[in-house]
């Protein structure tokens, strides 16, 4: 039986070590952005996250900033990527370590009590299909980023395709595609044929700061970015979208609104790191 669940949403996902442009390892993966989304939205919810004991010292920045909203759970690795922009729109990255897998002895320790889950994979073998049949059947509705579909677990350069097991889409309720993995999973130009083929209720693919398309019984809904914000670096925009996009959701917003939200979201927090650039740069 299902358990009685309250509204809200709970982000599970791997932490991850990121060296970005040869600098410093710096804390990675959903649980590193999405608390200030769910701070902003007022959402009620908490994110959990797997690690390796030995690397969680890099992550107490993260506790001291959201306390009680972030919980980090021992694993046997981390995970760790390599990533190199060329500008700020274009990176190429590596996997230097292929993180945990959350079965049903993770969700356990987890235990999500929210009705919405927002499910935060860096890689194809973070969630597999048995696990999101789980959640279904907890009675959580579940969101899923994309990027679960498309990265092959693999070390070395990033690698995507579209290998992914059918089973995965089958009990998710909203897919988040960046427009690049949407590509790899159409094996093409991303429409609402291709929306119809995965089957999942509610798709939205993002552009950048050109806005996200919504794709829900068979219509789509073009959603503009809030404002453009240029010459920063990315890492963790989509995170903060999706998690933005799900709390909002979680808290009865249509998805064009939920989409605006989380949108606009970004955009400030760009403006943020934009700003902070300048400053260092002076």
């Amino acid at each position: 039986m299902p358990r009685e669940l309250v509204n809200g949403v709970t982000v599970l996902g791997n932490l991850a070590i990121d060296v970005i442009n040869g600098a410093d390892k710096s804390p990675g993966g959903c649980a590193s952005f999405a608390g200030v989304a769910l701070q902003a939205s007022g959402c009620p919810g908490r994110i959990v996250a797997l690690g390796a004991e030995q690397d969680h010292e890099l992550f107490d920045p993260l506790l001291d900033r959201f306390g009680d909203l972030v919980r980090v759970l021992p694993a046997d690795r981390t995970s760790a990527f390599r990533l190199d922009y060329d500008d700020v729109d274009h990176r190429h990255m590596s996997v230097d370590a292929i993180g945990p897998v959350w079965g049903a002895a993770e969700i356990a320790a987890a235990d999500p009590d929210t009705t919405w889950v927002h499910l935060a994979p860096l890689l194809r073998t973070d969630f597999p299909a048995e696990t999101l049949a789980l959640l279904s059947a907890r009675g959580h509705r579940v969101v899923y980023d994309g990027q679960g579909l498309v990265r092959a677990d693999r070390l070395g350069p990033l690698l995507e395709d579209r290998h992914f097991p059918p089973d995965l889409l089958t009990h998710l309720d909203v897919l988040k595609l960046a427009e690049d993995e949407a590509v790899v999973v159409a094996d093409g130009p991303f429409d609402a044929a291709a929306a119809e083929r995965l089957g999942v209720p509610e798709i939205v693919v993002t552009y950048g700061s050109e806005g996200c398309d919504i794709y829900t019984d068979g219509d789509v809904d073009r959603v503009p970015a809030a404002w453009r914000v240029l010459d920063v670096q990315t890492t963790g925009a989509g995170d903060m979208f999706t998690a933005c996009y799900a709390a909002h959701r979680a808290m009865g917003d249509v998805p064009r609104r939920a989409a605006e939200q989380a949108s606009e979201l970004v955009a400030k927090e760009l403006e943020k790191r934009r700003r902070v650039k300048s400053v260092s740069l002076g």
